[in-house]
């Protein structure tokens, strides 16, 4: 038997499922069935669309980490 990876999905992919979902015009199952993925997969997704909206709005927006230069 082989070695099992896990299947990736591209953020691109991630985020128009995600954004679908957040729409709501499909059910969970409905989206897992016409997507060919789980929809457990999908609520993870959504609730981290809806938490980076969030955090885009609130003012406390990821900034780039301080790069020092020993040199």
């Amino acid at each position: 038997m082989g070695k099992v990876t896990r299947k990736r999905y591209a953020a691109e992919f991630k985020s128009r499922v995600a954004l679908e979902a957040i729409r709501g015009e499909l059910t969970l199952a409905e989206l897992a069935s016409k997507h060919g993925v789980h929809q457990t997969m999908i609520a993870q997704w959504k609730r981290q669309a809806v938490e980076g909206m969030a955090a885009t709005f609130s003012g406390k927006a990821v900034s780039e980490p301080l790069v020092v230069d020993f040199h």
